[in-house]
């Protein structure tokens, strides 16, 4: 009798092996080169961080798929780290609640595809220049997150992220609340998502509600390596 248990349970874990194979996504290319590059993956400091990384999706600005091979958020270690004191913090204020990732680490090679996009356009000062040394993502200083419940729905912060307009610039909501233009409720989102990053050491960008620096940039191009 004990004897076939040990066979059942050694079958099923064989059987079992497989699935959990397949339960883990093997890394990609770019991604296995992000980690060459000292890049971290920002849920192996919180698996609870939420992450759906819109330039993977054509629902973005450019309209395309630009991280054709990339699905997991990555960050310089001291950002991530950050990130998840932020995570942290939320969670104590806000236990229904998560931070979700859209962007983070983003190569120079995309940087330049998202400038072609923009350049002699009103829109370019949206786009940092990659002949001018990109921004903070080409560093992995740089996120750009929202608020989401615990099911992955995200919270009302005014306008879709990546959104280039005045409705998405942080620096005068209670005019954009008083003209109708974003919610009282979506201006408190986004006071919650400053809050939570500020205290993890993030700093917010005045044009948009969804982007956060860690360092300056001027501190990265004289410290840091920008990611290919």
């Amino acid at each position: 009798m004990a004897k076939q248990q040990l066979l059942i349970l050694a079958l099923a874990a064989l059987l079992a092996a497989p699935a959990c194979a397949q339960g883990k996504a093997k890394k990609t290319r770019t991604e296995l080169s992000m980690e060459r590059q000292g890049m971290v993956d920002v849920q192996t400091k919180d698996k609870s961080i939420q992450v759906s990384l819109m330039y993977a999706r054509p629902d973005n600005f450019t309209g395309t798929v630009l991280y054709t091979d990339l699905g997991r958020a990555y960050l310089h270690p001291k950002a991530a780290a950050a990130l998840a004191k932020a995570q942290k913090r939320l969670k104590q204020l806000r236990p229904d609640l998560s931070l979700k990732v859209y962007d983070a680490v983003r190569p120079m090679s995309i940087q330049q595809k998202m400038w072609d996009k923009v350049k002699n356009t009103p829109k370019y000062f949206y786009v940092s220049n990659p002949a001018r040394g990109g921004g903070l993502h080409n560093y992995g200083m740089a996120v750009d997150i929202t608020l989401c419940t615990l099911d992955g729905d995200t919270l009302d912060m005014g306008t879709k992220i990546d959104y280039m307009g005045k409705a998405a610039h942080i620096d005068n909501e209670a005019a954009l609340v008083k003209s109708g233009r974003i919610s009282r409720q979506a201006q408190k989102n986004r006071q919650l998502l400053r809050e939570v990053m500020r205290y993890a050491g993030f700093k917010p960008l005045r044009t948009e509600w969804w982007h956060f620096n860690f360092i300056s940039r001027a501190t990265a191009k004289k410290y840091y390596k920008v990611i290919r």
